[in-house]
């Protein structure tokens, strides 16, 4: 049964950072490219990050480069995003996605909050 399991996500203060973590199972996680997005309240599902089998190669919108940041530790399964520069833009629901041999896996998602 595949599974992607999101954690770290809370309440943090504009100008903070949060790493929030994906921990993948009953797939070949190695094999398989990752993305992280995010959906805030009224709006559509946005790519915040992606990132190669390898982790080579990465990809962030715009409004995400040079304070995300994506990596993957494939020998503990687990995708990571590395939130810094937090504004209340950002606050959202954010999910791991997983894509191996065109088949799309999500996780249930985690809450990030920024506010004062």
């Amino acid at each position: 049964q595949v599974q992607l399991v999101e954690a770290g996500g809370g309440l943090v203060q504009p100008g903070g950072s949060l790493r929030l973590s994906c921990v993948a199972s009953g797939f070949t996680f190695s094999n398989a490219a990752m993305e992280w997005y995010r959906q805030a309240p009224g709006k559509e599902r946005e790519l915040v990050a992606s990132l190669s089998t390898g982790g080579g190669s990465t990809y962030y919108p715009s409004s995400m480069t040079g304070r995300f940041i994506i990596s993957r530790d494939n020998a503990k399964n687990t995708l990571y995003l590395q939130m810094n520069s937090l504004n209340t833009d950002d606050t959202a629901v954010y999910y791991c996605k997983g894509k191996l041999l065109g088949v799309d896996y999500w996780g249930q998602g985690t809450q990030v909050t920024v506010s004062s």
